[in-house]
């Protein structure tokens, strides 16, 4: 990691301050994934920056991934949001795909919140439900914070016994149960992508230990821990990932069913941010 990464960190950051229209501190980062836009509509929005006017902020390749930068509130609570993310598919560098989650830790945000889709594996869960992230496994190949560690971000071995905080995780389950909507809990799976996964690395997979498999996320976790950020994950299932049953799938049948399930996730989402 280049010693320079830290001050343009700080450049940014300062960038945003100067384009927001009031002075609100977010305390929760919230990234949102491929067809989960519509958390935007339940903020209370004090300023929008365009990601091409930040530094640092790679331009989003993906469909629905409209890159932008919203701050407001949550019910009460002071959030900023990044609608669109990053993926290693794109020609990213982990290190320019985590570069904004480090650049929202310094304006402050201490609790970092994810989303994203993803292909299920366990049998026991269907399209369309919502999965709360308890850990997860990375098959990237890579790490964000390979090269020279500096100390200003975190310390060079960060601990990763809990990447998902087990609080958060408890509120979300608390909050489901009270909305009337089932939400699983189970490990998350990163691989680089862009092509889906064949029927033998669906099963191996799965022996891995994995319930949901996707391309994001993990990078973005790592960094948040390594800046002790608490993290939740949430994902919802777009499309089975069953071998001995495997149907071809397409991203627009992907988006189809991320837009169905999303009025839950968003409603599931602004209680519990309220409550950050």
């Amino acid at each position: 990691m280049n010693k320079d990464f830290y001050t343009r960190a700080e450049a940014t950051a300062e960038a945003i301050r100067g384009h927001q229209t009031g002075e609100l501190v977010p305390r929760v980062a919230i990234v949102l994934g491929t067809g989960l836009g519509a958390l935007t509509d339940v903020i209370n929005v004090e300023s929008t920056i365009p990601y091409i006017d930040l530094d640092g902020f790679p331009e989003p390749t993906v469909e629905t991934h409209s890159g932008q930068l919203i701050i407001g509130t949550i019910e009460g609570t002071p959030v900023v949001v990044m609608q669109g993310r990053f993926h290693r598919y794109e020609g990213y560098s982990l290190q320019e795909v985590t570069f904004p989650i480090r650049v929202l830790s310094l304006l402050k945000a201490e609790t970092l919140v994810v989303t994203n889709v993803s292909g299920g594996m366990n049998p026991l869960w269907g399209v369309g439900e919502l999965v709360l992230l308890d850990d997860h496994i990375n098959l990237l190949g890579d790490s964000p914070l390979v090269g020279p560690n500096d100390d200003r971000f975190g310390p060079r071995f960060p601990d990763m016994s809990e990447p998902y905080d087990r609080a958060l995780q408890g509120l979300a389950m608390r909050e489901a149960l009270k909305l009337g909507i089932s939400l699983n809990r189970g490990v998350y799976v990163a691989v680089p992508g862009p092509q889906l996964e064949t029927r033998a690395e669906y099963r191996m997979l799965r022996r891995l230990g994995a319930d949901i498999v996707g391309m994001s996320t993990v990078p973005e976790v790592i960094v948040a821990r390594h800046m002790s950020m608490r993290v939740m994950g949430m994902s919802i299932i777009t499309d089975q990932c069953l071998p001995d049953a495997l149907e071809p799938v397409d991203v627009s049948r992907i988006i189809e069913v991320a837009s169905a399930a999303e009025p839950d996730l968003t409603q599931l989402l602004e209680r519990i941010v309220g409550q950050m």
